[in-house]
């Protein structure tokens, strides 16, 4: 499968010292089989940081990785839809609050080696604030994020995991 990744500048090779924390599935680097998103999210890096000119690095992953855990030694969470247990993963990574409660289920402390699920994106945050808040209950958070268009992204927090991503190109604007 290919996967592509957004950025500001080039992606000569991947670091994981230089991945910021507290984003949606832990501090990793982020991918997502849809070019469309990584220009996306490339441009709003841009606009962002104020530096830089809009690039994609693509790379090729071996899919089948994540289907077979008989022969995987590496720890991998799906999330396959944005149902209550995906919300409060989310919600635990993002918030630096809960960073030091280990009794919560989230990837702070880089026990994934790969994430994937859907993106939690602008209006999806509010969404999960307005659940923080105390406005919304867990079931009603589930149904209004049953009802956002969502995309996917892939994420890889240890060096096993980038291991596995092969770079076939970069493209900039």
């Amino acid at each position: 499968m290919k996967l592509f990744h957004g950025s500001n500048m080039e992606i000569p090779a991947i670091d994981l010292e230089k991945c910021r924390p507290f984003k949606d599935f832990g501090k990793g680097f982020y991918t997502t089989p849809f070019q469309n998103q990584a220009w996306t999210m490339a441009r709003r890096t841009v606009k962002i940081y104020g530096n830089g000119i809009p690039w994609i690095t693509e790379f090729s992953f071996d899919e089948n990785i994540l289907k077979d855990d008989r022969h995987n030694t590496l720890t991998i969470r799906k999330f396959d839809e944005p149902g209550n247990e995906w919300a409060l993963f989310v919600i635990n990574n993002r918030n630096r609050r809960f960073f030091d409660n280990k009794n919560l289920e989230c990837n702070v402390d880089g026990k994934y080696d790969i994430v994937s699920g859907p993106v939690a994106n602008d209006d999806i945050a509010a969404l999960i604030n307005t659940f923080l808040s105390g406005v919304i209950s867990e079931d009603a958070l589930r149904r209004e994020l049953t009802f956002r268009e969502l995309s996917i992204q892939y994420s890889f927090h240890t060096t096993r995991a980038i291991a596995l991503l092969h770079k076939t190109g970069t493209y900039h604007e």
